[in-house]
């Protein structure tokens, strides 16, 4: 008789906490990904290729850039631009080469920012300067003296479209074009007066894409 009401008392134990466990998981629900913005923060290296009027420009470029929610960038970028103009100089009797330095604001909205491969738009707001080099001295890798009449200072917008392919968390990697517009060079017999032209090229980025993921256990009503 003991056995049996051991037996009872023990069996009537084990729906009870059965019960409460259905209770529990009937109540909670257990999430990965919490609905705040995640953060990202990365520093990036980029190449370009493109002409203007009709002759090779090679552009290199850096940034650092904050990212929300892998929905949009903000941050500073600056380029170096080189194009191979080989134009005449009657004040120097030389061939020169067009240099310009410039950068500003980055700013790039991002599609897809969760996907292996996303689609974003980037744009360049800013401004810097632009010169004539003589073209044999950058060839020969001699030093390369600049006037102040041989620079001038220049307004850029550079907007663009780029494939991102994520990587990992810490590595992105950049392919897309860009469509260079600038503010009027007024230099000395110079027959380029504008630094606009299409571009395209490749870049990384290195960096935490998203930061504070969380786990958490959310109670339903």
């Amino acid at each position: 008789m003991n056995n049996q009401k051991t037996t009872t008392l023990l069996l009537f134990l084990l729906m009870c906490t059965m019960g409460f466990a259905q209770d529990d998981d009937n109540e909670y629900i257990t999430f990965n990904d919490r609905k705040n913005v995640v953060h990202g923060v990365y520093l990036g290296l980029s190449t370009y290729f493109g002409e203007i009027e009709g002759e090779d420009t090679y552009i290199g470029g850096l940034k650092v850039a904050y990212v929300a929610n892998r929905q949009f960038e903000v941050g500073f970028m600056g380029n170096v631009l080189y194009s191979e103009q080989n134009i005449f100089n009657p004040r120097t009797n030389q061939n020169d080469d067009i240099v310009a330095i410039y950068g500003g604001i980055h700013l790039e909205p991002i599609l897809f920012g969760k996907k292996r491969v996303s689609l974003s738009f980037p744009v360049l707001i800013g401004g810097g300067g632009v010169g004539y080099v003589d073209h044999n001295a950058v060839v020969n890798d001699e030093n390369v003296d600049l006037d102040d009449d041989d620079i001038d200072a220049v307004f850029v917008l550079e907007p663009g479209m780029n494939v991102l392919f994520n990587i990992s968390r810490f590595v992105q990697l950049e392919a897309g074009f860009r469509y260079r517009m600038s503010s009027k060079i007024e230099l000395p017999q110079s027959p380029v007066d504008r630094l606009n032209g299409f571009s395209g090229g490749i870049g990384v980025k290195l960096g935490v894409f998203n930061m504070g993921r969380n786990r958490y256990k959310k109670q339903l009503n």
